[in-house]
């Protein structure tokens, strides 16, 4: 196995910077140099976006930035000890022990545990005391091997959060815990060891099972029926979570499970000792959100859903329409006609004769065909997957049945997107009731795989059919036959509110409603109504202007952006050429306020001169590089290069003559270990 570790990778008493960006980017290129990973600039891209979802810092000066990296080839640990602290959003301060996890994409599971293993020494005083007392980069590498049990009186770590027996301690309270987070390397398993530490320091009997990269081992059923209460200390959906049916139950963020262990050990305590405090449903709908207090509200469990459908959906839209995009392409535009009869009389033996004249020969007609045909059936899941997930958002699996089957039904008599909004929601609400409703202990475990999902399709779907299905059609006929004709100054506004959209929040919920709305209306387009590929063309271009016009203005002004964004910069002109909006996101995140009105008016011109050009797209994904799918394509590209400079020019004038201004490049440059 190939060393996490070695001398190269270390870094004693050096100042690399007054935020977490400046360190994280010299760690990145530490790893790079090293021959750990192709780009500093990816992996430093991958790790700061994980930054900035969940600070990795936690107490006792220990930051812990963490990712997986297509960029990164060996599992790797980089360490900084920080002659100047900096914070990384521990409620203690800020941090001058500092390790950076880089992990493939692709880790086999014996590293992963290597780097979990490595997480849990942090919080142990002893360990990160020896770090801070190291002479020497191979002291460091020897006290990390000693901690991963690698050196020569390295010890075996104790079995990973103990959940094979139940606890002795009869009299002490039990308490089962489950811990995870986005990543699942280092946030999972620290909390669980604070919240055992937490427990043995009080009394209090906790055994935890982690649902992190190295995989878990579940907690045996009867020290779940035995414990009191349940911490849930997660980011992300908890695997199994029917099994802690019934147990009184904290939820919150996993971080908090680091910072505060105690606290949560006791409100979960609080609430098994109350009769009317909260107990998980037996479908595990009772609460899929990361918070703790409260139930969560109407709308935002409502918006939840949406956007869970939606980005569920995304997978089916982005494949099925660049495969017919790529249909197109080899079999011309008339290979809608002969399409299904290729693909069932004709193979790769036995070419096809009959095909448009724009295919690329016999060969090209029946690839294209196949292409074409596998992208329609990917596309036709559009409508069932945007409510399967919809439904499963508001009541977990036993919602998925129902959903999709609202959402074909709506698919069926043409009620579209808005009729798979709407089954989605009716069978997630529906299932969602069903689950909170008491059932006899024999029948519980039917409930989740048989009763719920039948009783609520049936009630779904038949309201869908008997109801809402043919008003919810007649308005998306109503509203396609409005876009089909609109023309001249219409077109230009709807350009410009869409263009507005998706320049908001960059990938957030406005942008993924503008983005929803055009995929949605691809399948309703046809030779004889252009307009959904219209729509589509101008969301795309307005989405790839402010990542583009970041990279753009980072050139024109580079004394007014940071080192930090001046990284990002360089990475933004590839996210923008293929439409990842979200390659703004750092700059914005930072600035908001001058940032977002800038895009804003670039996607707004965009959008605007993209519908008054007439430009088109058959592809609902993939930025400049399915230029072949794009009509029109040289105005295209114009609309996009005049939104991208206009919001360039905004927001270098913006940052130097509005408000505060940006920290000049020198102040952010790291100084050399």
């Amino acid at each position: 196995m190939t060393e996490l570790i070695s001398p190269e990778l270390v870094l004693l008493d050096v100042a690399l910077g007054d935020a977490p960006a400046d360190v994280i980017r010299k760690l990145a290129q530490t790893v790079a140099d090293d021959g750990r990973a192709t780009a500093a600039d990816g992996l430093f891209a991958d790790a700061y976006a994980r930054e900035q979802k969940t600070s990795t810092g936690v107490p006792g000066g220990i930051a812990i930035p963490h990712c997986r990296s297509e960029a990164v080839t060996v599992p790797s640990l980089a360490m900084a000890r920080l002659s100047r602290p900096v914070d990384f959003g521990a409620k203690d301060g800020p941090a001058d022990i500092v390790f950076f996890i880089a992990a493939p994409s692709g880790a086999d599971q014996e590293h992963l545990k290597l780097l979990a293993k490595l997480a849990r020494s942090l919080i142990k005083k002893d360990f990160t005391a020896a770090l801070r007392e190291a002479r020497t980069r191979d002291d460091v590498v020897a006290l990390v091997n000693e901690a991963l049990g690698l050196g020569a009186s390295g010890a075996p770590a104790a079995a990973e959060a103990a959940p094979a027996a139940a606890p002795a301690h009869k009299r002490h309270k039990l308490v089962v815990a489950v811990t995870a987070c986005p990543t699942g390397i280092a946030h999972t398993y620290m909390a669980a060891d604070s919240l055992v530490a937490a427990g043995k320091e009080n009394g209090i009997d906790v055994v935890v099972e982690t649902q992190g990269s190295a995989g878990a081992t579940p907690i045996p059923q009867t020290v779940i029926d035995n414990a009191d209460a349940v911490v849930f200390a997660v980011e992300v959906d908890v695997r199994g979570k029917d099994r802690f049916a019934g147990l009184p139950y904290v939820q919150s963020p996993v971080k908090r499970a680091i910072d505060e262990p105690l606290v949560m050990l006791n409100e979960a305590l609080a609430v098994a000792e109350d009769p009317n405090g909260r107990r998980l449903a037996a479908t595990g709908s009772s609460g899929e959100g990361i918070e703790s207090e409260g139930h969560e509200s109407t709308g935002a469990k409502l918006k939840r859903a949406l956007l869970t459908g939606v980005s569920y959906m995304i997978p089916f839209v982005a494949a099925g329409g660049l495969l017919i995009a790529l249909g197109f392409l080899l079999g011309g535009y008339d290979i809608t006609k002969f399409a299904d009869t290729i693909v069932v009389k004709n193979n790769v033996f036995d070419l096809p004769t009959q095909f448009g004249s724009q295919a690329w020969g016999p060969l090209g007609a029946y690839l294209g065909a196949v292409l074409f045909k596998i992208g329609s059936l990917s596309l036709g899941f559009l409508v069932p997957a945007l409510a399967g997930y919809i439904g499963y958002a508001l009541a977990d699996r036993p919602g998925i049945a129902p959903g999709f089957t609202a959402g074909a039904v709506a698919g069926f008599m043409g009620a579209g997107f808005l009729g798979g909004i709407v089954g989605g929601l009716l069978a997630g609400y529906t299932a969602h009731w069903l689950g909170s409703l008491s059932a006899p202990k024999w029948l519980r475990g039917l409930m989740p795989v048989a009763i719920i999902p039948l009783i609520a399709s049936i009630i779904a779907s038949g309201l869908m059919f008997v109801v809402l299905g043919g008003p919810i059609a007649f308005v998306t006929s109503a509203l396609n036959n409005w876009l089909s004709g609109m023309s001249g100054a219409a077109a230009v506004v709807l350009g410009i509110i869409l263009g507005l959209m998706m320049c908001f929040d960059l990938g957030g919920p406005v942008n993924k409603v503008a983005y929803s709305f055009a995929v949605a209306g691809l399948g309703a387009a046809s030779a004889t109504n252009q307009a959904p590929y219209h729509i589509m063309a101008a969301v795309m271009a307005a989405g790839m202007v402010p990542p583009l016009a970041m990279a753009l203005a980072t050139v024109l002004s580079p004394k007014t952006f940071n080192a930090a964004e001046h990284e990002n910069g360089k990475a933004a002109w590839l996210l923008g050429a293929s439409f990842i909006s979200e390659g703004a996101i750092p700059f914005a995140a930072a600035d908001p306020f001058r940032i977002i009105p800038a895009s804003m008016l670039g996607g707004a011109v965009t959008g605007a001169l993209s519908m008054a050009f007439g430009a088109g797209s058959k592809a609902p994904h993939g930025g400049i590089f399915v230029f072949f799918a794009i009509d029109n394509f040289a105005m295209w590209v114009i609309s996009i290069a005049v939104g991208v400079v206009v919001t360039a020019l905004a927001t270098v004038g913006l940052k130097r003559y509005v408000g505060k201004k940006a920290p000049a490049a020198v102040e952010a440059q790291p100084v050399a270990a």
